[in-house]
């Protein structure tokens, strides 16, 4: 970046592609590691922790960034791609500077730090912090913080970023994150530190937060919703899908589990227990107790209202069961499937009914996980349907759940064997 060139507010920089001089994607960035400096020094920008396409997170120095330009960074095409650790000098910009109270020094008044901007020094390649956009106002919820007055001020205005923070919120922080699917939010909460990955998880919505414990190693979740109150871990866990809900609940001791299911909706604590009594790597046990079930007398037009609901995963989406009445599993007999690719191909006001597959014999809920792995590789399948020996529609397993139970424990921490330097211009 050319001396003189204009500052840079760190939030624009969240997720932005970084490519070599070739134009290949490398990754893209995750977070700013600057330096503290003694007295009102501003802060030395020391690189970018940059996610690779293997979800690897490796350090970047500034002094391998050639230009920072129409929302993409360009590298001098060498990366250490050993994986970053932060070491105790070091501070994150987006995990632990954001959303900080801290002080003006004229008027002593506490504000809460909204984003931060940097610039690279004339005729240097070192960068640093020069300002602050906070915003006054008691410390507070996303509507009280929107009453008080923002402002741009120089580093040297402000005091605090080098205190332990209590309490720190989470606003700025999320709102920078906004866009990320859950997985890549579970996997920034899982570089945090646990007490800023716990003030991120406070600051979430339940359905947000739900879909993000979904994607997190086993110990994080346990954490989070250890630190959560009873009623909200409750209802978190009900957002949740039933199977993966079920997989937490049975991860904690009994006096918890009972504790969370009493505070539940009795029909969710209901197919939470269902669920759990079954054996985890079973039918039963990977199956969702939510799967899409119309009545033999649901027209072609219903069931295509019912596949539009954008909560469905892909999967769940791909196929509908029909079953008599009543219509919440476990249901009356389990009658057939219709496939999406069948809906689209009838008039609207065709019966389900009449277009059935029910060539295909249904999981056990007893089969196990070589079993059910070996029927979704047959039959080219997504998804598929539990029925108990009764013939009544217990839920379905996906393709994902699948997945999930098939690869390595750690699989979501794991990446790809990369050396550790390499010349992504191919050199």
């Amino acid at each position: 970046m050319a001396a003189g060139a204009p500052r840079i507010f760190v939030s624009h920089l969240q997720g932005v592609a970084v490519f070599d001089p070739a134009g290949d994607q490398v990754g893209r960035v995750r977070d700013l590691v600057v330096m503290l400096r003694v007295g009102q020094r501003p802060p030395r920008l020391l690189g970018l922790v940059v996610e690779l396409a293997t979800r690897r997170r490796i350090f970047l120095p500034m002094t391998r960034v050639t230009a920072i330009q129409s929302g993409q960074i360009i590298t001098t095409g060498v990366l250490n791609v050993r994986r970053f650790e932060q070491r105790p000098t070091e501070r994150l910009v987006f995990g632990e500077l954001l959303d900080r109270r801290v002080t003006l020094t004229e008027t002593g008044e506490e504000v809460t730090v909204l984003d931060l901007s940097v610039h690279q020094l004339p005729a240097r390649r070192e960068w640093e912090i020069d300002r602050v956009f906070v915003r006054k106002g008691r410390k507070g919820g996303a509507f009280r913080r929107a009453k008080g007055e923002a402002l741009t001020v120089e580093w040297t205005a402000v005091t605090g970023f080098s205190l332990e923070e209590q309490g720190q919120g989470a606003e700025s922080l999320l709102a920078t994150f906004e866009q990320l699917r859950p997985a890549d939010l579970a996997n920034v909460l899982h570089h945090l530190s646990p007490k800023r990955r716990a003030e991120v998880a406070a600051a979430l919505d339940d359905d947000r937060l739900a879909d993000v414990l979904e994607e997190l190693p086993e110990d994080d979740q346990i954490e989070i919703l250890g630190k959560l109150k009873e009623e909200r871990a409750a209802d978190v866990l009900e957002a949740m899908d039933p199977d993966d809900a079920a997989d937490l609940l049975g991860e904690l001791p009994t006096d918890d589990q009972e504790r969370l299911l009493s505070l539940m909706q009795p029909g969710d604590a209901a197919d939470m227990r269902r669920l759990m009594s079954y054996e985890d790597r079973t039918a039963g046990g990977l199956m969702t107790t939510e799967p899409i079930v119309l009545r033999p007398d649901a027209t072609v037009a219903d069931a295509l209202a019912r596949v539009r609901n954008a909560d469905l995963s892909p999967a769940l989406a791909a196929q509908v069961y029909v079953c008599r009445p009543p219509d919440d599993t476990p249901t009356g007999k389990y009658l057939g499937t219709v496939h999406f690719q069948r809906l689209l191909r009838e008039p609207p006001p065709s019966l389900v009914s009449s277009i059935l597959d029910n060539d295909l014999q249904p999981l056990d809920p007893e089969a196990d996980l070589p079993a059910i792995a070996g029927f979704f590789a047959t039959y080219d399948m997504v998804a598929a349907p539990v029925v108990d020996e009764a013939g009544s529609l217990l839920g379905a397993v996906t393709v994902d759940d699948v997945l999930d139970h098939m690869l390595p424990e750690d699989w979501r921490e794991t990446e790809f064997h990369l050396d550790e330097e390499v010349a992504t211009d191919g050199s």
